[in-house]
């Protein structure tokens, strides 16, 4: 038998991990949400839910995978099998389908990438949007983009968990945060940034309701990878000595201050020029470069913008895309690097409709009225991501508490202080809650 590869350094896995969580969800998603939400109140709601629910299931996944040391289907396998393999078949479906539209808009970033750089986004909101819709209903640009960005995927993964998403991850990850770093210390510098500061940082908890309850629970559980076999994935390559708990607590740390270093970017540039916090999706494509139009040095700061949009991007869609690779080595012997090139290609084909049904497929609906790439976001993010969290879950608290402890403790060697909340939360709280966003997003 190989022996199975395993992460360089504690640094390398939580830095890879992290990257998995920070995404356009944290950086596209969070700041519009927030705007939507009344700002305070959603942060604060969104970190303790994090703190959580999300931190516990995210330890559950580390703890299957590095008891296991296989892929998702293989972990539940090893185990307990029966019919739990399936748990991790459903997760590695989700990431395949989620990488296929994902992929397109992270295509999207790249593209505004080379926009902001040429000069060609002008003019005020209202121009910019339909600019937005006329590129995105393009049947050709938007596809180059989405297969350009899945080669860059293809190639982290080509060189392998230590050489390739360790390596990488290693150099993303903290571009990320200084480029982060840089444009809140040009956005909260704006004339009327305050305003924004307050509205993000000051919360009003009259205006929690069960809206804003779903919508941070449901924020906290998908920006932190949990249910796509991620988590489980990465945890396989993990040696024995590593400490579980502080892993997941590094991994979620970053994760939340990604989302929060997001809110303070984008809600005071918005505030300073007078645009609607609450105006949704929009707010990256459309309401920000008009931000960056108005701003000295705009072009500039908005060339970095996006390129902090495409990092994050890669970064989770290489973690979505080594677990179909693990599947494949791990149950079948596939060839790893074979695998990756299969796989990337059949999810570049996959993402074409969804583009297409943005543009000239708009009037094509498959669930509902749903078009192509929403009904995929729809199946892997309302039905199998909510499923695989609660079974995750009651696996871990119910069906094999006794090795997942001794997993978490390193047979006793490391204690965790909070076993018996953690089971506690695993055994009832997460498959309640996460049953509220399976229910509530049906």
């Amino acid at each position: 038998m190989i022996a199975r590869e395993q992460w360089g350094s504690r640094l390398g896995f939580v830095l890879a991990a992290a990257g998995s969580a920070v995404g356009l969800g944290n950086i596209w998603k969070f700041p519009y949400m927030a705007g939507q939400n009344g700002g305070g109140a959603f942060l604060i709601l969104y970190l303790v839910l994090v703190f959580t629910i999300g931190i516990s299931v995210m330890l559950a996944e580390f703890a299957i995978g590095r008891a296991a040391q296989r892929d998702p289907v293989g972990a539940f396998a090893v185990l307990k099998g029966k019919l739990w393999p399936l748990v991790g078949g459903m997760g590695i479906l989700a990431g395949f389908i989620i990488l296929s539209f994902y992929s397109v808009v992270a295509g999207w970033t790249i593209a505004y990438i080379i926009k902001m750089a040429t000069g060609s986004l002008v003019g005020d909101a209202e121009a910019l949007g339909a600019a937005f819709g006329g590129f995105i209903a393009d049947p050709v640009q938007p596809i180059l983009y989405h297969a350009l960005f899945m080669g860059l995927t293809v190639a982290v993964v080509l060189g392998g968990v230590h050489g390739g998403i360790e390596r990488a991850c290693k150099v993303l990850m903290p571009m990320l945060f200084v480029l982060l770093l840089v444009l809140i210390g040009r956005a909260i510098t704006l004339p009327g940034a305050e305003k924004g500061l307050e509205f993000f940082l000051s919360p009003d908890f009259s205006k929690i309701n069960g809206d804003m309850l779903n919508g941070a629970l449901s924020q906290a559980f998908f920006s932190l990878s949990i249910g796509m076999g991620a988590m489980i994935t990465y945890g396989s390559y993990l040696n024995k000595k590593e400490n579980l708990g502080k892993s997941a607590l590094w991994v979620s740390s970053l994760d939340s201050t990604v989302a929060v270093l997001a809110g303070l970017l984008i809600l005071p540039a918005v505030f300073a020029f007078g645009f609607d916090p609450a105006a949704g999706p929009g707010l990256t494509f459309i309401t920000l470069p008009a931000v960056f139009a108005q701003m000295p040095a705009g072009t500039f700061f908005g060339i970095l913008f996006f390129v902090l949009l495409t990092v994050a991007a890669l970064t989770s869609a290489v973690s979505l895309l080594q677990p179909i690779i693990a599947y494949f080595s791990d149950e079948w012997n596939w060839n790893a690097k074979a695998t990756a090139v299969i796989a990337g290609l059949v999810i570049f084909l996959l993402g074409i409709p969804s583009s297409l049904s943005v543009g000239i497929w708009s009037d094509i609906h498959f669930i509902g009225e749903k078009g192509f790439l929403d009904s995929m976001d729809y199946i892997a993010s309302n039905i199998l991501l909510p499923v695989g969290g609660i079974l995750i879950s009651i696996f871990v608290g119910w069906v094999v508490a006794d090795k997942m402890k001794d997993e978490v403790t390193n047979s006793g060697e490391k204690p965790f202080p909070f076993m018996t909340a953690w089971l506690f939360i695993c055994r009832f709280v997460a498959p309640v809650a996460v049953a509220w966003i399976l229910v509530t997003g049906l």
